[in-house]
């Protein structure tokens, strides 16, 4: 089973296209058809299930799919590795981030510092819901992730280690009813509030449901949002309340300071009577599958920690 017939394969499943695919491998349609078919005889099963207006994979092809991801990462992995006798002179690190307007820690800082000793690495950057970065992890499509996820939300068999706490804080407009309190509950907000929410299946919306679970109120009317500085600004602009990470007001470099300083409109961060609303931010990896690039992220990672 050559190694080009897989890299064609998965193009062919990743786009559901011969045509695309055959453009995102540079060869003529007709050629990765055949080498398909070929590989469709190495196996001895249909890979894909082919009409006029569509191609889909049939459960070889699942399968398959699975474990060529597995052994094209391997061989890349490998390649890295040997690139490490000599030094990092090039490979591919590949990162799954969460948005860095939001963490604690200075993600920006850390890659700056990454490819000034490692120039010759290319760094390739995914931003997703944490609990997708972090089964991409475990599938082999990344190498390291920064979430926001809780112990019992890391899939079996992945590393993780705490980088920092990050408490959660409620935004309100100016002139709300819970403006000018130093400490709030979430069961203080009034009744029929809108609260703007971040990413479905994202750490930080289990977060902020869980919290609404232990005051024991329903979040109420919500709109979701798709940027955690938007809901921010939305929230300072009075169209409802939110929930954030005190990093994405204050930055990763001010946990002391006053609350309703750093905020748009005059809206104002309160700090949460839950001592339990806390983000904990985790670098999450494989010490299964280690690779000189991202060993040496870590350690970068480490030192960024607050």
């Amino acid at each position: 089973m050559e190694l080009r017939r897989l890299k064609y394969f998965l193009a062919v499943a990743e786009t559901r296209n011969f045509s695309q695919a055959a453009a995102r491998c540079h060869i003529a349609q007709s050629a990765i058809s055949q080498q398909i078919a070929r590989l469709e005889r190495d196996v001895g099963a249909r890979l894909f299930s082919r009409t006029t207006r569509s191609v889909r994979l049939t459960e070889a092809g699942k399968l398959l799919q699975l474990h060529a991801r597995r052994v094209l990462a391997d061989v890349d992995d490998a390649r890295t590795a040997l690139d490490a006798l000599s030094g990092l002179r090039r490979g591919r690190l590949r990162l799954g981030l969460l948005q860095l307007s939001a963490s604690p820690v200075d993600l920006a800082e850390t890659m700056a510092e990454y490819q000034t000793r490692h120039p010759g690495i290319e760094l390739q950057v995914t931003h997703a819901p944490g609990g997708e970065m972090a089964g991409a992890v475990l599938a082999g499509d990344l190498d390291v992730a920064v979430v926001a996820l809780e112990p019992r939300q890391v899939p079996d068999g992945l590393d993780h280690r705490v980088l920092a706490r990050d408490p959660l804080v409620l935004v309100v407009p100016p002139g709300h009813v819970l403006a000018r309190r130093p400490v709030v509950g979430l069961d203080d907000l009034p009744r029929g509030h809108r609260l703007i929410q971040f990413t479905e299946g994202s750490g930080l919306r289990h977060q902020v449901e869980a919290a609404f679970t232990r005051a024991g109120v329903e979040p109420g009317r919500t709109l979701q949002v798709g940027q955690i500085q938007d809901m921010i600004r939305l929230a300072a602009r009075g169209i409802g309340v939110t929930v954030v990470p005190r990093s994405s007001v204050f930055g990763a470099d001010s946990p002391g300071t006053r609350s309703g300083t750093a905020l748009p409109y005059g809206a104002h961060a309160l700090r949460l009577a839950d001592h339990r609303a806390v983000r904990h931010i985790r670098a999450l990896h494989d010490s299964r599958r280690p690779t000189p690039a991202a060993t040496a992220f870590l350690e970068v990672l480490y030192r960024y920690a607050p």
